[in-house]
């Protein structure tokens, strides 16, 4: 079963018709044939904008971030959409003005033909003001003095544009890489750019990430934990990974794993599903579950699936400040 990656957005003000602006988690809006979508991606500073930006630019869409309102006739001019494009609006444009921004996605309708959606990144104020504090970034609106009363201000001015959203992703609880796999689940073209494949190693003992599809336990394997020479490598080491590989097990388990996931992923792919994450578990998550993650993405890559991966105690670990949110 998919396990959603953001949090069931709160009830959003319906259309004249009744019908809610949110739909169920993890569908897809399909462009009529022959067009594109409109996002318009917002949100109060710190709760990812820009990491959704980059997902969406990954994803195909032609990006512009921090257009001011008063440039949307000047791009409405230009030539045809060629793809869906996403725009970045940011209380920071110089022409910012709340009630115009909240009218945006009536005058893209106007002005291109298609209507437009609005992805609203949310975050709860205690988060935002922490990760201010562990960015040491002022907030824009309010440079001089404590986080917080930014915080209050843009979410006023945010307030009309919030609730027309279309989607509302909390990311609260969500790490830039989750905020990501959220975004490709909504805005993935069904049928367009491959199915997405994220591989992810991660310790038992700090629990299972979240939005995992698949998760697999390394733990039977040898454990390179009992080596001192290869206690303090991981599982990127060559000499860690032969010493994993000389379990007679790995061979077999390696090949039947490889074999599941790559019949699973056309699968997926014709249900329409746009992102498959498959998490690999260990113990500490630093040996087994990282070279079988390496060896997996690799074998995946080579067969021509989009494939990211990440290891997640290694990039705590490694981590010397916490992870920019960005705007």
């Amino acid at each position: 079963m998919t396990r959603p990656l953001a949090p069931p957005p709160p009830p959003r003000p319906a259309h004249g018709d009744g019908s809610p602006r949110v739909p169920s988690e993890g569908s897809h809006r399909a462009s009529p044939e022959g067009s594109h979508r409109i996002v318009l991606v917002t949100g109060p500073s710190g709760a990812g904008r820009s990491t959704a930006i980059r997902a969406l630019e990954d994803l195909g869409y032609e990006v512009i971030d921090n257009l001011p309102l008063s440039f949307l006739p000047r791009l409405a001019k230009g030539p045809p959409l060629e793809r869906s494009l996403a725009l970045g609006l940011d209380v920071r444009n110089r022409d910012f003005r709340a009630q115009a921004l909240a009218r945006t996605p009536d005058r893209i309708a106007q002005m291109f033909g298609e209507p437009a959606e609005i992805l609203f990144l949310d975050c709860d104020d205690a988060v935002l003001i922490r990760r201010f504090s562990e960015t040491r970034r002022p907030h824009p609106l309010s440079p001089d003095g404590a986080p917080a009363t930014g915080i209050e201000i843009e979410r006023g001015l945010l307030a009309p544009i919030r609730a027309r959203a279309d989607i509302v992703i909390d990311t609260s609880r969500l790490s830039p890489h989750e905020l990501r796999a959220a975004v490709e689940r909504w805005f993935a073209p069904p049928g367009g750019r491959p199915l997405s494949v994220s591989v992810e190693s991660f310790s038992y003992k700090r629990g299972l990430p979240p939005g995992l599809d698949l998760v697999l336990d390394c733990r039977f394997l040898r454990n390179p934990h009992w080596d001192e020479a290869l206690r303090p490598r991981d599982g990127r080491d060559p000499e860690v990974a032969a010493y994993v590989e000389a379990d007679p097990r790995y061979a077999a388990f390696f090949s039947k794993l490889l074999d599941l996931v790559t019949m699973l992923l056309p699968a997926y792919r014709e249900e329409g599903k746009a992102h498959l994450a498959i998490g690999l578990g260990c113990t500490g998550g630093q040996h087994r579950s990282v070279m079988v993650g390496e060896r997996l993405a690799q074998a995946l890559a080579e067969e021509g699936w989009r494939v990211s991966k990440r290891h997640r105690e290694l990039e705590g670990r490694a981590e010397a400040a916490p992870a920019a949110w960005g705007k």
